[in-house]
């Protein structure tokens, strides 16, 4: 293997290592967080559904399935908002 193919692939290697580990911090959570469900405006949820597997596709404003991340305790405060329960 020549250096100029191991350089590409040695860089192709991190950049795929660091895409990965980006996808699973955002699917386990953020910390202080919670996800609230039916509040999000069209094309604003932060992430997937039964519907579409990718954040802010969201069609229409409060879909009851589409949820964004709140800081714990105030979903239940906003009118339509419902915690997202955690699976076990």
């Amino acid at each position: 293997m020549s250096q100029k193919n191991l350089i590409k692939t040695a860089l192709t290697s991190a950049m795929a290592i660091g895409l990965v580990t980006v996808s699973s911090a955002a699917l386990a959570g953020k910390p202080g967080m919670e996800k609230c469900t039916g509040i999000s405006k069209a094309g604003k949820n932060d992430c997937g559904t039964s519907q579409h597997a990718c954040a802010g596709m969201a069609k229409t404003d409060g879909e009851a399935e589409e949820w964004v991340y709140v800081p714990e305790g105030t979903c239940t405060k906003i009118v339509g908002g419902t915690v997202k329960a955690k699976k076990s």
